[in-house]
């Protein structure tokens, strides 16, 4: 593993915290929130948190904004997305530099994950927005009924701290396409990337008022899913956090989509390609420092390749880690995203070493300025394990043996989770017979954690409900009205 010196980060603070009904919007009497750049731990910005009247402003404005950007038609409001993903094509290398100074992630990642998978989602939704449309019935006696998609109106969008850009773009594609307006809380860890969407939707011409952005904490998330202007709530998040938010949202019966963490399992049977397998394990683990919800974190390896396994995973890791300032091209594998996480990471590490795993390497965090932490392999891990039964989300992965297909799959589902799965295999039937047994949203077959737009993504079990991308996303964000014809007369009994 390569060991380079972060250089000091440019600074990033934005116009103002807020992006209210079209323009910056600061309330100095909220709440200072540091925005921290993890390669090195220095302060790159610091925004304020969303009051109550910054709040009342975004909604207020959303609501009176989203009729008339529902009347523009779905042709019009799809030109206007595509047009905001070509700017932000345009302006990729910009947007990735401030995200990799908002989440440490090295900029090699972002250039190519980030902000250019936000603009997929909104040049996919704007091509599927003019497509919005019902279906026709026809009932006996010549009656009939058609049903129209509509709006839900005002929508809370509520980010996460690993992909900001891309969860804003996620959320918003879909909502903006079906008519809806959102406000948007980022992450407070990562506030930045969502303030450049809402300026660049609003050079597309996206009217002022339909896409917000407010700051804030947990506080700030639960007024928007409580307030009665919002007619759904869309969280990307912890399975702890997202109970709280399902909670309060269902006590006001708003609509819901909970996209949220896991436990996902990736089986490696006995006739896999052995470096794709390796190579699957390392992108559902060490990717984004291992800080993706979706990652195949329990790898369950058939008996007779586990040594084979670890041995060419450690020597992937020696050989092809090169941990250095996030801004360097060359950099593959960047911090956590706060010393918060890593605090969380070595705790799940030392209950790992305590409960008997075999450490293969890593295990440490890395000694310089910021929030580092070594790629991890445990092997000899079993089942009741805390690291084979919680989430981690950070650069730790728990290796398991298993002998037979069955007890794979068993063992797989064996978790209140189920948000992903993968398998490596060369057998075609058994890829089949798997990927219908395992609990999951999502199965990945000899590969792991592709997400294009145009594929749902979404969990079962306490990994979440609702999707989010594909065709699938825009039945959460609209609702369906059936209108009955009456063609003849009306009987009655009196």
């Amino acid at each position: 593993m390569r060991d380079d010196t972060p250089a000091r980060p440019l600074r990033a603070q934005p116009a103002a915290s807020h992006f209210v009904n079209g323009a910056p919007l600061e309330d100095a009497a909220g709440a200072a929130i540091a925005v921290i750049h993890p390669g090195d731990g220095e302060a790159v910005a610091e925004v304020r948190a969303a009051t109550p009247g910054v709040l009342g402003a975004a909604l207020e404005a959303a609501g009176a904004a989203q009729p008339g950007w529902a009347a523009l038609g779905g042709a019009g409001r799809g030109r206007i997305l595509r047009r905001a993903a070509d700017l932000i094509r345009a302006r990729n290398r910009e947007l990735s530099i401030l995200e990799t100074l908002d989440t440490g992630k090295p900029l090699s990642e972002t250039l190519v994950a980030d902000a250019a998978s936000g603009a997929d989602a909104l040049e996919h939704f704007g091509a599927l927005a003019a497509d919005l449309s019902g279906e026709h019935v026809p009932l006996p006696g010549g009656d009939f009924a058609y049903t129209l998609r509509e709006p839900l109106g005002v929508c809370a969008g509520l980010g996460a701290w690993n992909y900001p850009m891309q969860i804003a773009c996620w959320k918003a594609a879909p909502a903006l396409a079906c008519g809806n307006a959102m406000v948007f809380k980022p992450s407070e860890t990562t506030p930045l990337s969502a303030l450049r969407l809402a300026e660049i939707l609003l050079e597309a011409g996206v009217p002022p008022g339909v896409f917000s952005v407010v700051q804030g904490l947990g506080d700030v998330g639960a007024a928007l899913a409580t307030d009665p202007r919002v007619a759904k709530v869309s969280l990307t998040g912890s399975a702890a956090t997202g109970r709280r938010v399902y909670a309060a949202a269902a006590g006001h019966m708003k609509h819901v989509t909970m996209e949220l963490g896991g436990k996902s399992p990736m089986i490696v049977f006995e006739d896999a390609d052995l470096d794709a397998a390796v190579s699957g394990a390392i992108l559902g683990n060490f990717y984004s420092a291992g800080q993706i919800c979706s990652n195949g974190t329990r790898v369950f390896v058939h008996a007779s390749l586990r040594e084979a396994f670890l041995e060419r995973l450690a020597a992937r890791i020696e050989a092809g880690v090169v941990m250095g300032d996030p801004l360097d091209e060359a950099t593959n594998f960047g911090p956590l995203v706060s010393e918060r996480q890593r605090g969380i990471v070595e705790g799940y590490v030392a209950k790992g070493l305590a409960e008997g795993a075999r450490l293969v390497c890593g295990g440490a965090r890395v000694e310089r300025p910021g929030f580092w932490f070594a790629p991890t392999v445990f092997a000899d891990v079993s089942d009741a394990m805390t690291i084979a039964r919680e989430e981690i989300f950070g650069p730790v992965m728990a290796v398991l043996d298993f002998e037979a297909e069955d007890e794979a799959v068993a063992r797989a589902n064996a978790t209140p989770y189920g948000l992903a799965a993968g398998l490596y295999t060369r057998d075609l039937a058994r890829a089949h017979r798997v990927a219908g047994a395992l609990q999951a949203g999502i199965v990945w077959v000899n590969a792991y954690n592709l997400t294009p737009v145009s594929v749902p993504f979404g969990g079962v079990k306490a990994s979440g409900v609702g999707r989010e991308n594909g065709r699938a996303a825009l039945a959460h964000y609209s609702q369906t009205k059936t209108v009955y014809v009456a063609a003849g007369g009306v009987d009655a009994p009196f």
